[in-house]
């Protein structure tokens, strides 16, 4: 019997999680996608905590009009300031299962242009 498309898109996720892993100095870049939103969060494994986090329903990017691609670029640049600021410049990048295309790509992408290194 085939698998359904989340079964699909677990089994995608723990491959991908079993090399991709966090630490203080390079944390992880973690990317979660819904229909409507999208959520990324800058974690470190090892203490198995959340050092940071941004989605497109927060307060400035929310407001603004766009194509959910646009705000997903609007959220990659805003993580990457978050995490300057915090003086994390290198992260792991973790899409969660997705494809690398459409706004997990856009996100990514922002998120260089802002200044971390991946």
């Amino acid at each position: 019997m085939a698998l359904t498309k989340v079964q699909r898109r677990a089994r995608i996720k723990s491959r991908v999680r079993t090399v991709v892993s966090g630490t203080a100095e390079r944390p992880r870049l973690s990317v979660y996608r819904s229909n409507k939103q999208i959520y990324v969060q800058v974690i470190d494994d090892l203490q198995g905590t959340t050092l940071l986090a941004v989605s497109s329903s927060d307060k400035g990017i929310a407001e603004t009009s766009g194509t959910k691609t646009e705000k997903a670029a609007m959220v990659g640049k805003a993580v990457a300031e978050k995490a300057l600021a915090a003086g994390i410049t290198e992260v792991v990048f973790d899409r969660g299962g997705n494809l690398y295309h459409g706004r997990v790509k856009q996100l990514a992408d922002a998120a260089r242009e802002g200044g971390l290194k991946f």
